[in-house]
């Protein structure tokens, strides 16, 4: 039974008037994939601004009770966060536009760690998924693709989570991490057919990408992509599920993700 059915036929069941129950989430396992917005977020070497968490009131008001309040400004991209369509596909879907069923379904982990941390211009490949599936099963349409690649261990040390420890439009040129191979992008998208891809570094490309190709082919095929993908060690190859909740940005190209997973025993 796919782990989406079984949550789904637990919240239906508790609805039932002929057996009225609160739902039953006893043998789930909740695992928060996010990382904190705060002044250790990390975003593009080029973005000028950074996370700001601007303090508009805290303490005693005059009539004796604590009130606080604060405002907050960060790019659309940068910590744990989603490429919506609209990113690198003109007339694609928006943040606000993507459907919940975009966002949520059941995953697998794919653990290319391994080659990634031996080499930080690895380009994750067709073979990588295939090996996967010899070890566990033929991914099905609609699956959402996380990848580990182990760099997440480096979060928020710039210089070994980026390749480098500069800022600005200069750095970009420096960087080196792991990403998705283009032809790997179209494959999921044709022989497999993926709902969402996801990873724990700071871009669906490989930090030395110059056209971002498998930002375009994913993205172009209104499949979003989550970066800066937290705690994947957490969780098991198979038997995941996901909820990737971004803050809805009317017409964003991206947004602040909460990303959390389930695992049902």
């Amino acid at each position: 039974m796919k782990y989406g059915i079984l949550l789904t036929g637990i919240l239906l069941a508790s609805c039932s008037q002929k057996q009225p129950q609160q739902p039953n989430f006893d043998n789930v396992k909740w695992v928060d994939l996010t990382y904190s917005f705060d002044s250790t977020t990390l975003y593009w070497p080029n973005n000028l601004t950074k996370f700001v968490h601007h303090t508009d009131a805290d303490g005693l008001t005059p009539l004796g009770y604590y009130y606080s309040s604060y405002s907050i400004c960060t790019p659309e991209h940068g910590g744990t966060h989603l490429d919506a369509p609209k990113h690198f596909a003109q007339n694609k879907l928006s943040v606000d536009q993507l459907p919940m069923s975009s966002l949520t379904g059941n995953a697998v982990v794919i653990d290319v760690s391994k080659n990634a941390l031996a080499n930080r211009d690895y380009q994750i490949s067709i073979a990588d998924i295939e090996n996967w599936e010899r070890e566990h099963e033929t991914i099905e349409p609609n699956t959402i693709l996380l990848f580990k690649t182990g760099y997440g261990k480096f979060y928020p040390n710039r210089k070994n989570y980026f390749g480098s420890p500069k800022t600005g439009v200069e750095a970009i040129a420096e960087l080196h991490f792991p990403g998705i191979d283009p032809k790997t992008a179209s494959w999921m998208v044709k022989e497999r057919r993926v709902k969402a891809v996801g990873l724990d570094t700071p871009s669906l490309d490989y930090g030395q990408s110059k056209d971002f190709k498998t930002h375009q082919i994913l993205l172009g095929n209104n499949k979003p992509g989550f970066e800066n993908v937290a705690h994947l060690d957490k969780l098991p190859a198979t038997g995941v599920y996901v909820v990737a909740l971004p803050m809805k940005i009317g017409q964003g190209s991206g947004a602040p993700l909460r990303i959390i997973a389930a695992m049902i025993d």
